[in-house]
């Protein structure tokens, strides 16, 4: 049953990168360009971040790639809470993402949490 919950995290985790993260990025819409700036990008490097995200998407649904995918996942958000830190966003919800990401992840491999937590099988 955990493993089944990590999948299901995960497949929810990979649809909100790449559906309203990622498609925000590659998309046109009112606002796009002021809300980049705002945060300091301009268009051309938020659609390659777009680009990143359904990557790391994409790497952590596959099993052989996944732990690998966290990482960069990982390192992303974090770019993403300090970017959003710097311009006096709410900074949470990167923070969120990433947690459950290491979460699922845990679930459909139970070494990960052994090797976090130091605990044996």
């Amino acid at each position: 049953m955990p493993k089944i919950a990590g999948w299901v995290l995960s497949v929810l985790i990979a649809v909100f990168l790449i559906v309203a993260s990622a498609m925000g990025k590659f998309t046109q819409w009112e606002g796009k360009a002021e809300m980049f700036a705002k945060l300091g990008w301009t268009e051309d490097v938020m659609f390659w971040i777009g680009v990143v995200e359904v990557a790391i998407a994409i790497l952590f649904l596959i099993p052989q790639t996944a732990f690998v995918a966290a990482i960069l996942l990982a390192a992303y958000l974090g770019g993403a809470t300090a970017t959003h830190i710097r311009v006096g966003d709410p900074f949470y919800f990167p923070i969120i993402i990433g947690v459950l990401a290491w979460i699922a992840l845990g679930l459909r491999s139970p070494a990960v949490f052994r090797l976090a937590f130091g605990k044996q099988a």
